[in-house]
């Protein structure tokens, strides 16, 4: 049984400091493949160092970064990605956690995450999508720049007309640590939901759990609870969420 965490930031200094042991527990319960973005224009080269056969790197600027990029840094997004073929487009898109944001720094998201749509276009790379409390500008922003090239939408926490409505523009609906949480229903109603063929599971490790460092291993602990919210057995799961990463991965065969 086979299992892809599609959002882990291995990169960071808590994970990547022990990344051979980190990986090694990955793969002793079946965790194999990774896909790991990047934030800012500071996590490119230690985020390229990571691309080897089971781990594929995704480079661009997170919405909380949005005010340090200019075209120097689209500039050199857009070569990085000439060098490397096989990369993806992420993290970006647009947060909104942050409900006294000035004007200016919302436009300014917005505009950061309208270059890289572009770029993505031009590249024909799919994206990793971030979304906080702005599922709507998000949806709008990618159809008024013709962005069609689909992705992974990141740690989704919305409803499923929402979900419908990223699904529609190509995209993974990612599943991830908030199902540890009993509460979160909206997660839980969208990994029981949402069509099959449309999820992939994720950690978005190191972050997510409280009390702990989050790990790619525990997309096995995400899975189980989505095999049992769904009521199928974790090997169906486990089939056709690969199946759905590979669709998006389709581009760098």
């Amino acid at each position: 049984m086979k299992f892809t965490d599609t959002h882990t930031h291995l990169a960071d200094a808590r994970l990547y400091g022990q990344l051979q042991p980190v990986l090694q527990q990955a793969g002793n319960v079946g965790v194999w493949r990774f896909i790991v973005p990047s934030a800012s224009v500071n996590d490119w080269n230690r985020v390229a160092q990571l691309q080897m056969h089971s781990v594929h790197c995704a480079f661009g600027i997170h919405p909380w970064f949005a005010e340090e990029a200019d075209q120097a840094s689209l500039g050199k997004l857009d070569k990085l990605l000439q060098l490397h073929p096989h990369a993806l487009i992420g993290e970006i898109g647009l947060d909104y956690a942050n409900k006294k944001q000035a004007p200016e720094s919302i436009n300014q998201q917005k505009n950061v995450l309208r270059q890289q749509l572009k770029l993505a276009t031009h590249h024909s790379r799919p994206v990793i999508l971030h979304n906080v409390h702005a599922g709507n500008d998000l949806i709008r922003t990618i159809k008024e720049t013709g962005f069609s090239k689909g992705g992974f939408a990141h740690a989704f926490s919305g409803s499923l007309e929402e979900a419908n409505e990223f699904i529609k523009l190509g995209f993974k609906i990612g599943i991830g640590c908030l199902l540890l949480n009993p509460t979160a229903k909206k997660a839980r109603k969208a990994a029981s939901e949402l069509p099959l063929e449309s999820i992939v599971l994720e950690t978005d490790s190191p972050f997510m759990l409280r009390d702990e460092t989050n790990v790619p291993a525990n997309v096995c602990r995400i899975a189980e609870i989505v095999a049992e919210l769904r009521n199928i057995p974790l090997q169906t799961l486990s089939e056709q969420t690969e199946k759905n990463v590979d669709a998006i991965l389709s581009f760098c065969r």
